[in-house]
């Protein structure tokens, strides 16, 4: 199993710097390593720069221009540019105790997403862990809010998850097939500042079928003490939200798709192709074809015998692009 590890971070280096060091630390490394930067500075740069150079992953920096609070977007882009069959999302205010992926990866189950829980630092000891005062923590740590999610026992996470409820999901820690979420669209970008754009993703993913899985006990993170953000939108959000819920909504329509290029449907014909009969479709993000940036104008439908013999692009009278498509991509 291959797994992206998505982290969404605005504005706040030193808090990524210890996420990203808490990464490097684990008894298993993810596949690769997506930060999700909603529009954050050059600061942030520089210390995502400082984890390609050193870490034994790719490292990618997925940034677009800060207007505003556009994280469900940011993750999107994310999303779409990952390549692992399973997505762990995490926040860049939080440090991954040191088998949170490794955790993840068991507890993952195919028609599942998972949900964790998180323990909390408190202020005073947020300075010390910013100051490089503190340099580990557990659910003994003073200051450590929230103790019983900072446990990692996993026997108990066994019971748990045969006897323990439900609980509601954070994006903080969350784990979710990739297939599962292109399915429902991803999150809705319409959910703009604060607040429900993963609730609302995972009730699409629950009326589309995909089943929660708590777990405790395992896959403990802490969370970093900060000022909460403007809950400005809230109202709307929530009320997008209650919406979804009203409509039994299973995909969102501003959502992941704008960032994948377009679901292409090819046929193999004669001539050159003879004797390959298969017909399939298959979404494709910005970075496939061996490294060629995928126009998103291309035509959704490409036909003929030529379409089989490279792997290029075309343009039309009309000035659209169009792939020829190598037989390699019908597998």
């Amino acid at each position: 199993m291959t797994v992206s590890l998505i982290i969404s971070t605005y504005n706040w280096p030193r808090a990524l710097y210890l996420c990203l060091d808490s990464v490097m630390q684990q008894t298993v490394m993810p596949s690769e390593i997506l930060i999700a930067d909603d529009g954050s500075g050059m600061s942030t740069r520089d210390v995502v720069k400082h984890f390609e150079n050193i870490s034994p992953v790719p490292v990618h920096h997925i940034w677009h221009e800060d207007r505003g609070f556009r994280v469900a977007a940011i993750r999107n882009k994310a999303i779409a540019a990952s390549r692992g069959e399973y997505i762990i999302h995490v926040d860049g205010d939080l440090i991954l105790q040191r088998n949170f992926i490794q955790d993840h990866m068991i507890f993952a189950q195919e028609g599942c997403y998972v949900t964790g829980s998180r323990g909390i630092i408190t202020e005073m000891l947020a300075q010390k862990v910013l100051s490089g005062e503190i340099t580990s923590l557990s659910a003994m740590t003073k200051g450590v809010r929230n103790s019983n999610n900072a446990m990692r026992i996993p026997i108990m996470s066994v019971i748990y998850r045969m006897f323990g409820s439900t609980r509601s999901p954070r994006s903080c820690n969350l784990a979710i097939w990739r297939k599962d979420l292109i399915r429902v669209n991803g999150y809705d970008e319409s959910f703009e500042g604060w607040g429900y754009e993963d609730t609302e993703l995972v009730l699409r993913l629950n009326n589309s079928g995909v089943e929660q899985r708590c777990m405790k006990f395992r896959g403990i993170v802490f969370h970093i003490y900060h000022k909460e953000a403007s809950r400005d939108n809230k109202s709307k959000n929530e009320q997008r939200y209650k919406d979804s819920i009203r409509e039994h909504r299973t995909r969102c329509e501003k959502g992941l798709d704008r960032h994948l290029t377009p679901k292409i449907s090819y046929e193999t014909g004669g001539g050159a192709a003879a004797g390959c009969s298969k017909s399939a479709t298959r979404y494709f993000s910005n970075d496939d074809f061996s490294g060629k940036r995928v126009l998103r104008n291309a035509r959704t439908r490409v036909r003929s015998s030529s379409v089989m013999r490279a792997s290029s692009f075309r343009q039309n009278s009309d000035g659209l692009y169009f792939f020829i498509i190598d037989s390699r991509f019908g597998r």
